[in-house]
């Protein structure tokens, strides 16, 4: 970047010029190393190099959509960390979540939040669910070159439809494949190693017309399903006292349940699973 100042300081044209609303199409001109997808990765598969996350899952209630994830990352056979986050708000009224390459998908999400708020900014008004989903796209497929070494990151993106004509449904998921292809997906869907087994459990449980609270606690039960069955994913630690991260999107916006909240449900999930293993 310093090579683009002329001898003055004077920013570079590219700056001060009109520019795009994509933040992400700003920066493939103004600095394209730091995307993540342009950087120049040595040859052969950097799976086992790097943490990976799982499991996350979304679930479409009445009035709205749940996004929740357990906190294990592996790397290889190994416990990489034990705490980590994969939920996050994209703003306002729409949530994303990330499983792979933990270290990649961070990075992305931060730059999809970015990328919504420069929109806004720019345009003075908010993207729509689907025009996130396309953008959300568009990054995922930027990744692909080091998808194919070994550093997928597949995001599940959820949120509340401003613009949906009946508020009760206006809960909606989009999940995506390696390759930025953006799918929308009806009543729940889980990405990640446990996906498997949480889309199992959601199978057998999930009714339309659910409540936020009821969507939460169909979340916390999939996911210990996952980790019931998936050494990748980590079902709640009471000893440790960590829980899975569990948000919402509604018309209020969206709201991330607090550690004593979620504790309270994980616990109560582990109390029913002692008396009936099998859920």
């Amino acid at each position: 970047m310093a090579a683009a100042f002329d001898p003055s300081g004077r920013l570079p044209d590219l700056f001060t010029n009109a520019g795009t609303s994509s933040f992400s199409a700003f920066l493939s001109k103004a600095a394209p190393e730091l995307l993540p997808g342009r950087r120049p990765l040595p040859p052969g598969m950097a799976t086992d190099l790097t943490p990976h996350a799982t499991t996350i899952v979304a679930i479409a209630a009445a009035g709205g959509v749940v996004l929740a994830g357990d906190r294990r990352a592996t790397m290889g056979n190994l416990i990489a960390q034990r705490d980590i986050e994969k939920v996050y708000p994209a703003d306002a009224y729409s949530l994303v979540g990330m499983a792979g390459a933990a270290g990649i998908g961070i990075e992305l999400i931060r730059l999809f939040r970015v990328e919504l708020e420069h929109y806004e900014k720019i345009e003075g008004a908010m993207l729509s669910l689907d025009g996130k989903a396309n953008r959300l796209a568009a990054m995922v497929r930027g990744n692909l070159g080091a998808a194919m070494q070994g550093l997928a990151v597949v995001p599940l993106f959820a949120g509340f439809d401003l613009a949906a004509t009946d508020p009760a449904k206006a809960g909606r998921i989009f999940s995506f494949d390696v390759t930025g292809g953006p799918y929308e997906e009806t009543g729940y869907d889980a990405v990640g190693s446990g996906s498997l087994f949480a889309k199992s459990a959601l199978k057998k449980r999930f009714r339309f017309g659910l409540s936020v609270d009821e969507a939460v606690r169909l979340a916390v039960e999939a996911l210990y399903d996952a980790a019931d069955d998936d050494t990748a994913t980590g079902g709640p630690d009471l000893t440790r006292r960590i829980y899975p991260v569990v948000m919402s999107a509604t018309a209020e916006g969206t709201h991330r349940f607090t550690e004593a909240e979620t504790a309270a449900i994980a616990e109560s999930v582990v109390a029913a699973r002692m008396e009936n293993p099998g859920g």
